[in-house]
């Protein structure tokens, strides 16, 4: 009882905290203080100097005689106040503190995200220093105070150490210093046009607060064309226009899968991987297949009357802090540089033993990763390539090293690949990924860095367009990491509100740092001592509330007319569709299972039921699934499956036929671990050096978004009542069973056939007795209902579990 009034406290103080009307009542104090500073200042302009001396001479003990006389048209608080930011302050640029609290009232009333005050901010700070300083240089001498204390101060010093005519060099290099930092003008341009106009655009945006649009974070802009759109087909003529926003490029960038390999040079096409040819075709709102119902057709009109912003879903948590990679472990200092000579030796190993067997190149060349460089080589014409191919283990052994690859062909090239490894191997750490402008620039929806290509590019993948991941490799080789990774990612890019997490880790250790996210990120089953799912009948019940999540999407999407979870948002966000009648903002789900072979051995069918449903039919309402295994048989990989996750990563595995199974070809059992993977899509592979992120580091970014402040609740799933008591329901005993019950169990599950002639034919029983034994183990949930003419599908997956589920019902009795 205790506990749930702390709970109830908790979410009482969070509803507190959340309440608008604390921060608008503050913002209205601010506006009311800096208009009292804008008249005491302005007043200070014409009266200083008949309050200067009182104010010099001014004893707090005569505060409230009524004698004393001030000339400051708000009398004596004003000219204190006001001699004390002038003459002990900053001088005429103290107005800035007018502005800069202003601005701050606004925001909180207008409840905008912080990151646009924080700009205002630091140039405000920067602009009252440096003006102080350079107002007390020009006019110094005069009695007014034009910079204050301060600047006197700072300008005397500056005209002693540097004297005036290197003070002058130092304001013309700080004046030139911020419009090349923040403009970067085209010095080719002699006129400079292009510089002027940047700087008119910049300073209209800073006085009606907005960013400048390199420094914007993608995930937080507004397309202009969806805005100008919806809200010109709605609103009456003579309404105001709505105020542009920054624009920004489409995310649907890219072909069917969008992967995207690093390229610092904007001009230069990035290389992509494509499955198929696959052609986007963007269209404008008006032109999106279907149209809302009729009746939130008319909702709409009066709905965009009264809003002409659109809706922002981040608006609830609109102070929350993106975390910053100075969390995170820096590895530069760890950089390791390339051996010429190990190249030169490589390169000379390779053309000896080619030569041995008769086989002549005719070029050479190194492409250096961080862990795996690759030699390409041009065979000499009539030179077979399944000749070069056969020579792997020749050349392995002639270099002496493991997890030699050859790629005959390379793909789209005409050259044939030799992977060789690294003797000295450079570790890829996540903080770089993560500030690389590949990943920072990422125009998708649900972006993941996964490391580094064999050419040290960095490789950051679209798991919205995969749609589905699985990752596969033995023990000890990286998946853990790897799904921190992908984590990460996620956690460094996306807002509360645009994704929510489903994580189910049977081994109990690996995902439980995760757990304090729960008003941030997770999402889980309402009545869970744990948001992170460790037991397996929750995590049949947490699998089957997303189908449920899933059908109710679906009709979601069926009535607003869209095909898939952006085209919804996108209607949602432009108000087109009324939450009155249902319609909320569909965040993406993304469920991660770390050890997929533990739940398929422990609740077989059950579990992989509701998988291969989610895998063929979620893709298009933004539920995304990532399976990891450590086990990669195919009674784990199942063909349904494989068929439903064309994505997929392979670790280091032992043997041909794991690779085979993940990949549906070699090369898996090729590598050399501690990250080393390979990415397929749509039969293409990526070698990739996966990025580290240590458990340290994940703690303190996990830490880092709990301490802000969450939504008043978490983020639950539909509840889903399951049948685990189904079982007991029947009333029926151990005691009442036919005694040949667990023979005919043990002879149905290891075949996996369900069918009464079998049990009569293997047990040589009559039929009648043979169908009851039958009813008997569809009572108990052994074996499911008939379907006619069709054997029965067997519910439990093998003997361990049938023995389990057996003492169960013995002790039951």
């Amino acid at each position: 009882m205790a506990k749930k009034k702390k709970k109830q406290g908790q979410l009482s103080l969070k509803m507190g905290l959340n309440d608008e009307r604390l921060p608008k009542m503050f913002g209205i104090l601010c506006l009311f203080l800096a208009l009292y500073l804008f008249i005491a200042f302005t007043s200070y302009l014409f009266t200083w100097q008949d309050d200067q001396d009182r104010v010099l001479r001014f004893n707090w003990q005569d505060f409230w005689l009524m004698e004393l006389e001030m000339s400051n048209w708000l009398g004596r608080l004003g000219a204190i106040i006001s001699n004390m930011f002038f003459f002990w302050g900053f001088g005429l640029p103290s107005f800035i503190f007018v502005y800069l609290i202003s601005r701050f009232g606004l925001s909180l009333i207008r409840r905008t995200p912080g990151q646009k005050f924080n700009l205002v901010l630091r140039y405000s700070v920067i602009a009252l220093l440096s003006l102080s300083v350079f107002l007390e240089f020009v006019f110094s001498g005069s009695p007014f105070p034009w910079g204050g204390a301060f600047g006197e101060k700072v300008a005397s010093w500056l005209l002693n150490f540097v004297g005036t005519i290197g003070l002058i060099a130092l304001f013309l290099f700080l004046v030139a210093g911020v419009i090349v930092w923040n403009f970067n003008p085209n010095f080719n341009d002699l006129t400079f046009s292009k510089a002027v106009s940047e700087i008119r655009l910049y300073l209209s945006d800073l006085i009606n607060g907005r960013s400048s649009r390199k420094n914007k974070p993608i995930d937080t802009l507004r397309p202009q064309s969806k805005v100008e759109a919806a809200t010109a087909a709605l609103k009456p003529s003579n309404l105001p226009p709505v105020e542009d926003l920054p624009p920004v490029a489409d995310h649907g960038e890219g072909t069917q899968l969008a992967f995207e390999l690093s390229d610092k040079k904007k001009a230069e096409k990035p290389e992509t991987l494509t499955s198929g040819n696959s052609e986007l075709e963007i269209k404008s709102p008006d032109q999106s297949t279907g149209n809302p119902t009729g009746q939130d057709q008319m909702a709409i009109t009066e709905e965009n009357v009264n809003h002409l912003e659109p809706y922002d879903p981040t608006l609830e948590l609109s102070f929350y802090q993106h975390p910053t990679t100075s969390l995170l472990v820096d590895y530069s200092d760890q950089k390791v540089d390339i051996d010429r000579a190990e190249l030169e030796q490589n390169k000379d190993q390779i053309i000896e033993t080619l030569l041995n067997y008769k086989i002549e190149i005719v070029k050479i060349r190194a492409t250096i990763g961080p862990t795996v460089t690759l030699y390409e080589i041009v065979p000499a014409p009539g030179v077979r390539i399944s000749k070069i191919k056969n020579l792997e283990d020749d050349i392995a052994l002639s270099l002496a090293a493991l997890g030699i690859r050859i790629i005959a062909p390379i793909p789209g090239k005409g050259t044939i690949g030799i992977e060789v490894p690294n003797k000295n191997k450079q570790v890829v750490s996540m903080r770089e990924v993560l500030l690389s402008d590949k990943f920072k620039n990422a125009k998708m929806d649900l972006p993941i860095a996964l490391g580094k290509t064999i050419s040290d590019k960095v490789f950051v993948a679209d798991l919205a367009k995969m749609p589905h991941l699985l990752v596969a490799g033995a023990t000890g080789q990286g998946k853990s990491v790897g799904i921190n990774a992908i984590l990460m990612s996620i956690l460094f890019k996306k807002h509360p509100s645009q994704v929510k997490l489903v994580l189910i880790d049977p081994k109990k250790v690996e995902l439980f740092p995760y757990g304090k996210l729960h008003y941030h990120f997770l999402a889980y089953l309402p009545g869970l001592d744990e948001p992170i799912v460790t037991e397996t009948n929750k995590v049949v019940h947490t699998l089957n509330s997303l189908c449920i999540e899933m059908d109710a999407r679906y009709d979601l999407l069926k009535k607003a007319g869209a095909r898939n979870i952006r085209e919804y948002n996108d209607k949602f966000v432009q108000r087109r569709l009324n939450p009155q009648n249902g319609h909320r903002f569909l965040p993406f789900i993304v469920l991660i299972i770390d050890e997929f072979a533990d739940l398929i051995m422990t609740a077989g069918k059950e579990v992989e039921l509701p998988i291969g449903r989610l895998a063929q039919l979620a893709r298009a309402i933004g539920i995304h699934l990532v399976i990891a295994t450590q086990r990669p048989s195919v009674n784990i990989i199942t063909g349904v499956i494989k068929a439903n996750f064309p994505a997929r990563i392979a670790y280091k595995v032992t043997a041909k036929v794991d690779s085979r199974t993940i990949l549906d070809g070699g090369g898996a059992d090729q590598l050399i671990g501690r990250g080393d993977m390979l990415l397929s899509v749509g039969g293409d592979m990526i070698r990739l050096q996966g990025a580290f992120v240590d458990t340290p580091e994940v703690e303190q970014v996990i830490d880092f978004i709990a301490n802000q402040q969450g939504y008043p609740e978490p983020f639950f799933l539909p509840e889903f009542h399951g049948d685990d008591e189904v079982h007991g329901s029947t009333g029926m005993k151990f005691s009442d069973l036919d005694d040949l019950f667990e023979d005919a169990a043990r002879l149905i599950v290891t075949s996996q056939h369900g069918s009464t002639s079998m049990i009569q034919r293997r047990l040589k029983l009559g039929y009648n007795r043979a169908g009851r034994i039958m009813d008997q183990l569809e009572a108990l949930g052994i074996v499911g209902p008939s379907e006619g003419s069709k054997a029965r599908e067997v519910l439990v997956y093998d003997e361990i579990e049938l023995q389990r589920y057996l003492d169960e019902i013995k002790n039951r009795s």
